[in-house]
């Protein structure tokens, strides 16, 4: 397919022609690009052709585009003249490029886009990223040739709409941005606890009864807070046709997830006969993981056929996703009916009971011309045959899955959950927790280092999640998701070899004009000043380092606790910190500040600074530092578990301290975070022990946390005077969480910060 853009050359262009230094806004970045000499303007009544009717949707598209942002009025018609001024399109088949590739070159006389269909109309991203971002004045691009295509066949984002509900003007614009980024997958989170959102003909109370709950969460998870507040709302078949189209036409599939058989109190409370108890439900005002799942029976089967018939009926693409995660066992240990399966059927244990579960509505779904897609918990108890996974627990389940040879996209959550902090906490709205900032989003790499690469191959791609217990307006869904969007959409398309992150953030800030004119409320947080402590060589406190990917220069600083300003301290080299205090900055450009003024306290003691090891390494969700982090100097936010905190998901902390000498002691801090509703539990004991040579070790104090003299989220052990060179801090993690509690027979998390030795 060929799309040829053409006009004339502006008499006053001359002065732009040799211009190969402005920066290029294009996101994401194109495998290959190379500035000419030249410049091409779009004139006013540009006419707008196509040669075959398979590329009219483009050609409108383009069209639209061109009347709507710059008050254009393109002449759109079929006609098989390529000579003529104008922009062209030809159908061609080119075997030798890849899918969704496309070249686009401009001269002064030309645009040209060629490519596959879904390449085309990427190319018409491209360009539309090219054109400036003003309403007025002539429309001037510069000559290039790209040639382009995308690294992964998956490039997903994904949008729950089950805890808070959007409309359908919102979806389509969501979508507009996944196409913008060259984006090819939406995945629809459509059926959870708090919320059944799409319309099932042949069962109307899911959406009479279980798309409406009476009240929801507000506030922190762990104030267990709700407003009375009936809260609801649901898509009709009719405005989901409407909105597949709307994708297709953007070259998006979209792939609905229908949650089982875990998180389906919404469907419960709508028909409680095909639970295990049979009891009432209510539709979920709590975020969280509910005891309540589908049972076993054939009825139950019987159900999600029919609802998956309709759902098959709506989506032509060729995944639906069924969910599998977070899914709890106690019901089915308990119901005569789920034992009898798993009796009837030779099955282990429940694990298998959910994995012959999911292999029955595979089965169905393959005979519907469909590949089930669930979260990486269906590996528990064995894959169904042909299952894709989505790997979100870290990236082992993906790992696991492509040793398998399944099909695999990575979505992590410490990279790819844009419901995690991006900024600053104190200057971003309450979220669910975690710290993704676009950096982090950027330096992901979707295929793991361990598989082989026959096993790569797996790999489809990496996709975006968006959970919105949290997230209540579009508006707010739009500052989560952007930037980091543009950063995973990068990931996903650039050659890994052509990534870098400096050069990202210039054509990101420039990229922002964009944004601005399409409305977007998009996060500022790539502007503020990033922070690191490192080890002081001497081992004399440690080093603050302050840095942003814009110019160093404009970064100012105090330590005396003043309000930074122009005047004050430039910063140019790391920063010695020997005594507790707080050191606030802030970035400026051409005597303005840019992002927000920020501050960094630190609490210092004898173990600050000073070597450290963990016998066991924290969870990649939450590494922190490492080690270093428990003796940086920086406490974690009790209020937001997120950077400054590392995370252990069943193991123990065990971690020796080296004071470099003999020190004399008499009081150890630890802080431990307390959030029994996130899973995350203080520690059931502490040992602390001392040696002089790391060899033989004296324990000085063992307690329980019934002892402990708990001041907030830390342990403060007195110890009586002591003296030691290495101390050992062993904190035995609280096990198996308790039933009645949340995540019940899950593991329990123990988070932690600080150690501070007095």
């Amino acid at each position: 397919m060929l799309i040829v853009l053409a006009a004339t050359l502006s008499s006053d262009a001359a002065s732009l022609e040799e211009d190969t230094t402005t920066i290029l806004p294009v996101i994401p970045k194109p495998t290959s690009l190379h500035r000419r000499a030249g410049t091409f303007e779009v004139i006013p009544d540009v006419s707008i052709r196509y040669t075959a009717s398979d590329l009219a949707p483009e050609a409108f598209y383009l069209g639209d585009c061109l009347g709507g942002y710059y008050h254009l009025s393109p002449q759109i018609r079929q006609s098989s003249d390529t000579t003529e001024h104008g922009i062209t399109l030809v159908l061609s088949k080119d075997d030798a490029h890849h899918a969704e590739s496309y070249t686009l070159r401009i001269d002064n006389e030309h645009v040209i886009i060629e490519g596959d269909r879904a390449g085309v109309f990427y190319g018409v991203q491209t360009l539309l990223q090219i054109l400036p971002v003003r309403s007025s004045g002539k429309l001037m691009i510069p000559a290039l040739e790209i040639e382009d295509f995308p690294r992964f066949r998956w490039r997903g984002m994904h949008l729950d709409v089950s805890r808070h509900f959007f409309p359908v003007e919102f979806i389509k614009k969501y979508i507009d941005l996944i196409a913008m980024y060259k984006m090819n997958v939406f995945h629809w989170h459509l059926t959870d606890d708090q919320g059944w959102r799409i319309e099932i003909k042949k069962y109307p109370k899911l959406t009479q009864i279980g798309a409406y709950r009476n009240g929801s969460m507000v506030g922190p998870f762990d104030a267990q807070k709700f407003d009375s507040i009936r809260y609801g709302g649901f898509y009709t078949q009719d405005e989901i046709r409407g909105i597949v189209d709307y994708a297709a036409g953007r070259h998006v599939t979209i792939v609905p997830e229908i949650e089982m058989p875990g998180h389906s109190v919404a469907a419960l409370a709508s028909y409680p006969e095909l639970s295990c108890t049979g009891g009432q439900f209510e539709v979920g005002k709590a975020w969280g993981v509910y005891e309540d799942v589908f049972c076993t029976k054939e009825e139950t089967f019987n159900f999600l056929e029919d609802v998956l018939s309709e759902v098959c009926n709506l989506f032509p693409g060729k995944y639906i996703h069924v969910g599998g995660d977070e899914v709890p066992k106690d019901r089915w240990k308990k119901c005569p009916v789920c034992q009898a399966v798993i009796q009837r059927e030779h099955l282990k244990d429940e694990n298998e009971l959910e994995s012959y579960f999911i292999e029955r509505i595979e089965k169905f779904l393959n005979k519907k011309g469909k590949q089930i897609i669930g979260w990486d918990e269906i590996l528990e108890g064995g894959l169904a045959p042909n299952a894709a996974v989505m790997s979100w627990r870290g990236i082992q389940g993906g790992v696991a899955a492509a040793r398998l040879k399944h099909s695999v996209v990575m979505t992590p959550g410490g990279y790819c959950y844009f419901d995690y902090y991006q900024g600053s906490p104190q200057f971003e709205p309450l979220a669910i927790g975690g710290y993704t900032p676009i950096d982090r989003v950027y330096s992901y790499e979707p295929v793991p280092s361990e598989l082989t690469p026959g096993e790569e191959g797996c790999i489809m791609g990496a996709q975006g999640n968006v959970w919105t217990e949290y997230i209540t307006t579009p508006e707010q869904v739009e500052y989560m998701v952007l930037p980091r969007m543009a950063a995973l959409a990068e990931v996903d398309w650039t050659p890994k070899a052509n990534r870098d992150y400096n050069d990202f953030v210039r054509r990101l800030s420039a990229h922002f004009a964009l944004l601005n004119r399409m409305e977007v409320n998009y996060s500022r947080a790539v502007y503020e000043i990033k922070t690191s402590v490192s080890r002081a060589p001497d081992g004399a406190g440690v080093l603050l380092r302050l840095s942003t990917p814009f110019d160093s220069s404009g970064i100012r600083y105090t330590t005396d606790g003043s309000e930074v300003s122009a005047a004050s301290s430039t910063y140019r080299e790391p920063i010695r910190i020997t005594q507790s205090g707080v050191v606030k900055f802030c970035y400026l450009q051409n005597a303005q500040i840019l992002g927000n003024r920020m501050e960094q306290s630190f609490s210092i003691s004898k173990a600050t600074g000073k070597p450290i090891v963990l016998k066991t390494p924290p969870h990649e969700n939450y590494p922190g530092s490492g080690a270093f982090t428990l003796v940086d100097g920086v406490r974690g936010d009790s209020n937001r578990f997120i950077q400054n905190w590392i995370g252990f998901w069943g193991p123990d902390l065990d971690a020796v301290i080296d004071l470099g000498k003999v020190e004399e002691f008499s009081k150890i801090t630890i802080g431990f975070f307390n959030a029994p509703a996130s899973w995350i539990y203080p520690p059931k004991s502490i040992v602390i022990s001392v040696s002089d040579d790391s060899t033989n070790w004296t324990s000085i104090k063992r307690m329980f946390l019934s002892d402990t003299n708990r001041l907030g989220h830390d342990a403060v052990i007195q110890l009586g005077e002591r003296v030691g060179r290495f101390i050992r801090v062993v904190a035995e993690n609280a096990g198996k969480i308790r039933e009645g509690n949340p995540g019940a027979g899950e593991d329990s998390w123990l988070f932690v910060d600080e150690i501070l030795v007095e």
